[in-house]
This record gives structure tokens, C-alpha cells and sequence, in this order.
């Protein structure tokens, strides 16, 4: 159970860190339009987590999964831009 919740927690801790990210300090920068933005975000965020793996509850796959939560909170983060939400 405690497996699932860090799972569930550190997905959906990535999407909204990156999508405020991308919202609050990235809205003035061109490049994060870029259709290749939310693909760097999620190897970023995956690669500069995956150090965490030698803790004994944080997996790679955790990691792994942070990386894709911070992909596509990028990738929603630049539709919110796009529509001109903030």
C-alpha cells in the first residue's frame, strides 16, 4: 500500500511541479513551445532523480514515473499557455 501511494504521490508530484514550472517561469520562453520541450523535461527529471534509487523505498521505476509525470505536466503546462490560462 505504501508502494502504490509513493507511486500515485511521486507521478503526480512531477506533473504539478513541471506545469507550474512551465506556467509560472517558463511562459515568456519560446523554446518551451517546441513539440521536443516535454520529451527533454521528462529525461531531465528522470535522469536527475534517478540518484534517489539507492534509498530503500524509491525504485528506478519511481523515478522513471516522475519523469514521465514532469513530461506531461510540460506538455500540459504549454496547452494552458496556448489557450492563455495561467
Amino acid at each position: 500500500m505504501l508502494g502504490l501511494l509513493l507511486i500515485v504521490g511521486i507521478s503526480v508530484g512531477g506533473f504539478m511541479i513541471a506545469r507550474r514550472f512551465v506556467t509560472g517561469r517558463l511562459r515568456f520562453v519560446d523554446a518551451i513551445r517546441s513539440p521536443v520541450a516535454p520529451v527533454i523535461a521528462g529525461m531531465l527529471a528522470a535522469i536527475v532523480t534517478w540518484p534517489l534509487a539507492i534509498l530503500p523505498v524509491i525504485t528506478t521505476g519511481m523515478s522513471a514515473l516522475f519523469g514521465i509525470g514532469a513530461g506531461i505536466g510540460t506538455a500540459s503546462g504549454v496547452k494552458a499557455l496556448k489557450r492563455g490560462d495561467r
